[in-house]
């Protein structure tokens, strides 16, 4: 017998939740494995905290003495077993370097990054949104063409380079802005302005080319579907049909083009904190890196790949929600 017409809506939000539960528990399931692969990579790299903290005029008695105080000397299954354990309950661990716990040191960072991320979100999106769409709604134009040259250009260059170009231009020869990005305390607009322009531009240029190129993508294909035939038919403009019926549908894959580009954020925050000396996340971990503090540099990747997980499963959950044949796959 088929299901009765009041059962349906509740059989669909029931499939609805288990695929979206589905979806939660593959990404726990994938941040166990990161966690795995995290500590055995960081535990491959050559040296550790213990020799470069003594220098390489140490003896080899008291590299094995330092050592067997941090613990290193221990198996790595039972390290793995007892960082996995903290972790989980909320304890990141001591810093092998700064001998203070690894959760206070990412305290004092992580709002940086976050800062830095916030305003580059700020910027890109609204840009990129507008790029894509007014390049959808021109296909095969002049405007279509220019922002197509223009999108690839950005992706082509590496933001190193767009960070390195903007220190030798608006730095080194024309002295407007500094070429190290830190924020003064109780800082003016102009202060702020001064310290965040270069670094967000770096990142913006390809999150930017990126996401504009994805939503261009998924507005074209909702504009080639028969219900925008119609709607101009019966006498819509353009502009309210792409506002009224193709946004909406388009959400899912417009979503998912937001969070892949903005998940680039977290690679390319790297570069770019590193080369201007941004006191975040990113830079953190690669401080951690070049003094062996495996530690904080375990903790500083985690945060990264569960950042990345987070944006993928709200991606994932926006699409089930926003596609009505997903909501009864």
């Amino acid at each position: 017998m088929s299901a009765s017409p009041a059962s349906r809506p509740h059989a669909a939000r029931n499939t609805l939740l288990r695929m979206i539960a589905g979806r939660i528990g593959a990404a726990f399931l994938t941040l166990i494995l990161v966690s795995l692969v995290v500590f055995t990579i960081s535990d491959l790299l050559p040296g550790d905290a213990a020799q470069e903290a003594l220098g390489q005029s140490a003896t080899p008695a008291q590299v094995a003495a330092l050592r067997h105080e941090m613990g290193l000397d221990r198996p790595a299954y039972v390290r793995f077993g007892s960082w996995i354990t903290g972790l989980a309950g909320g304890d990141a661990g001591q810093s092998l370097v700064a001998n203070m716990p690894v959760g206070e040191i990412i305290r004092e960072r992580l709002p940086n990054s976050l800062l830095l991320a916030a305003l580059t979100t700020l910027v890109a999106v609204p840009l990129a949104l507008t790029i894509g769409i007014s390049s959808a709604m021109n296909r095969g134009g002049r405007l279509d063409r220019a922002l197509n040259v223009a999108t690839l250009s950005m992706v082509a260059l590496p933001e190193f380079l767009v960070a390195t170009i903007a220190v030798l231009i608006f730095s080194v020869k024309l002295r407007w802005l500094p070429s190290i990005s830190m924020l003064p305390e109780q800082a003016t607009w102009g202060q702020f302005f001064e310290t965040f322009a270069m670094p967000v531009f770096s990142l913006c240029v390809v999150v930017i080319a990126q996401m504009a190129r994805m939503t261009r993508a998924a507005v074209i294909d909702q504009l080639d579907r028969p219900y925008v035939e119609m709607a101009l038919l019966k006498g819509l403009s353009p502009a309210r049909v792409v506002i009224r019926h193709v946004l909406p549908n388009a959400v899912g894959p417009i979503v998912n083009a937001m969070a892949l580009s903005l998940s680039y954020l977290l690679g390319g925050a790297i570069i770019v904190e590193t080369i201007f000396n941004y006191p975040g996340l990113a830079s953190l971990m690669v401080n951690a890196v070049t003094s062996r503090d495996m530690p904080l540099l375990q903790a500083c990747a985690m945060i990264f790949c569960a950042v990345y997980l987070l944006l993928m499963l709200l991606a994932d959950v926006t699409a089930i929600v926003a596609n009505p044949r997903l909501r009864s796959a």
